[in-house]
């Protein structure tokens, strides 16, 4: 009898051993061709689909030459063909989920290689000259090797910063081109960069300070040779540059306002629509999408308005806003004090809304440079950096509470520390979807007030207006780029809707023409997590766990609106399981 039973399940476990063998065999294949990417991409110093603020110089930078863009091409081609050998079905459940991410990025990658993308290696808020110059103001110097390596960044700067003005150059010659109108100071964002003083320049900020166990003789060399490159190599590189940029390119510049308007302007729209909001929605349907918003958020403004008395047109509330002295700080340290007294007072209710919560933190920096902005550390090593106009005209009170759950916690800090430090292959702490990441920032300003934050209306009004101002965005960004509207069309369009002053709106119309469909991200990832909790709520009821649910959005890294909706369905299934076991 024994013998029988053994006998019937000797083949049974044949089976599950060979099952095991397979699935072995083919997560070792995956990790080899994980482990392959990633030192190509270290190599290559190219990491596909990173945040850009996060960049750091770190030795000899990457190569932008067309043989060094084709090299890459085929280096991706050739991953797609051994991953199409691997078999999705005899893998682990993770590597599944990074199979999955990998073959979509992979597959955008070749994509990119055939857009224009290449063509605009600057936009109205920043290009390789602001990206090299303002990182190493968040990066950690704490041995020889940091500044080793950051003397290497400098020495190469000038081959660097030439590779890109050719991309400019070949973007002449192919028509894509940026529109003159939103350029015309630009060249100021390369000559702040041109110093008499090599000691002067943003790029030598950390040779004034060093770690306490360098020597003298130590702190002497590297200031020395960090003075010579920057006056013989760097400072010239800016200047050859500003040159370029002002006495050629500008001369070639487009004169409409909108991608369309460009031979294969279309396509490249496209793309970059698709690019950042890692969905197929068209053109037409963005723009009914933001329509659509805009005329719900706007009756939920008009809500405020009547629930304040005030007597008076919208028009007129906003002028209000935009002028009441009980609407702004005292000075530059009152605004960076309310910043970190609303950024901490969240802090002490993240344990309300998540269970885990990363090591690492932010700090905070007023900057006037190009607006609100977070830029993720680039290991743990240093913290996040939220960066703000300490300005007090700049940076009204009434939508400072939006605006710093948006960067900080619960935004862009606590996503992206999390992902940071996450147990996943390297490629996945790193990757910056901006529909994910934008999408849940502006879902982190609307969860603060289940938090207990706008407690005063204006404030809850701010909350809105910067609701109203991502909505705003569908509509301009395609009416530029896809339905041909004029500059002055999308000002007026975005003024009429928002409280944003003069200034601001004229940078972000400038800023929407200058990235095409990098604007539209915000609203269409947060309006996918809102329907996602939503649905959740719905066939989950009493037992949904919004602690759960926001660890299971942020808690897989950042992921394209299609494999988001597919783990929170199948969260939602999991719920419902062990609900009915």
């Amino acid at each position: 009898m024994t013998k029988k039973i053994f006998s019937a399940l000797l083949p049974l476990t044949l089976v599950a051993l060979y099952s095991s063998h397979v699935l072995a065999d083919a997560d070792q294949d995956f990790s080899k061709l994980l482990n392959q990417h990633w030192q190509n991409a270290e190599q290559e110093k190219v990491f596909f689909r990173t945040d850009p603020d996060g960049w750091k110089p770190d030795a000899k930078l990457a190569d932008w030459t067309p043989k060094a863009m084709a090299r890459r091409d085929a280096f991706n081609t050739q991953m797609l063909k051994q991953l199409a050998s691997i078999d999705i079905k005899q893998l682990s459940t993770d590597n599944q989920m990074s199979y999955r991410l990998f073959v979509y990025e992979r597959n955008t990658e070749k994509a990119s290689y055939l857009s224009a993308d290449k063509y605009f290696p600057i936009n109205f808020l920043s290009g390789w000259h602001t990206y090299f110059a303002e990182a190493p103001a968040n990066m950690a110097f704490l041995n020889a090797g940091d500044y080793d390596k950051f003397l290497v960044s400098l020495a190469d700067y000038p081959r660097f910063n030439q590779e890109n003005i050719n991309l400019l150059k070949d973007g002449v010659k192919q028509g894509f081109v940026h529109y003159c109108g939103s350029f015309k100071n630009y060249g100021e964002t390369i000559k702040e960069h041109i110093v008499a003083n090599p000691k002067d320049s943003a790029l030598f900020e950390p040779f004034t300070r060093f770690p306490k166990q360098f020597t003298e003789r130590q702190i002497t060399h590297y200031r020395s040779k960090a003075e010579q490159l920057l006056k013989d190599a760097v400072i010239p590189a800016y200047q050859d540059f500003y040159d370029y940029f002002q006495h050629s390119y500008m001369s070639k510049c487009r004169t409409e306002a909108g991608i369309g308007s460009v031979k294969g302007g279309d396509e490249y729209y496209e793309y970059t629509a698709n690019y950042y909001t890692t969905t197929t929605l068209t053109p037409k349907e963005i723009h009914e999408l933001g329509l659509s918003e805009v005329a719900r958020i706007q009756q939920e403004m008009n809500a405020i308005i009547q629930q304040l008395n005030f007597k008076g047109t919208q028009a007129e509330f906003l002028q209000f806003l935009a002028t009441d002295p009980q609407f702004f700080a005292i000075d530059r340290q009152d605004v960076l004090e309310k910043t970190a007294f609303i950024t901490q007072k969240m802090y002490g209710k993240l344990p309300f809304w998540f269970s885990h919560l990363p090591r690492n933190t932010f700090t905070i920096k007023g900057s006037a440079a190009r607006g609100a902005f977070y830029m993720p550390p680039p290991d743990n090593r240093t913290p996040g950096t939220y960066f703000l106009s300490s300005d007090p005209k700049q940076q009204p009170l009434y939508n400072l509470e939006a605006l710093s759950l948006h960067e900080g916690v619960p935004g862009h800090h606590l996503q992206n520390a999390i992902a940071q430090e996450l147990d996943v292959p390297e490629f996945r702490r790193t990757l910056n979807h901006s529909a994910f990441a934008e999408g849940w920032g502006l879902y982190s300003e609307r969860l603060g007030k289940e938090a207990g934050f706008y407690e005063s209306p204006y404030s809850d009004f701010g909350r809105l207006g910067y609701e109203m101002w991502r909505a705003v965005r569908l509509v301009v960004d395609t009416g530029i780029h896809a339905f041909g509207w004029t500059r002055e069309q999308a000002v007026e369009y975005l003024a009429s809707h928002t409280a944003l002053t003069d200034k601001s709106v004229n940078d972000q119309i400038d800023r929407y023409i200058s990235w095409p469909g990098q604007a539209l991200s915000y609203k269409i990832g947060e309006i996918k997590i809102r329907q996602l909790r939503a649905k959740a709520e719905q066939e989950l009821g009493r037992k949904f766990d919004i602690r759960q649910f926001h660890d299971t959005v942020i808690g897989q890294g950042s992921l394209p609106m299609d494999v988001l909706d597919d783990v929170i369905n199948e969260w939602i299934s999991q719920q419902q399981a062990v609900a009915n076991h």
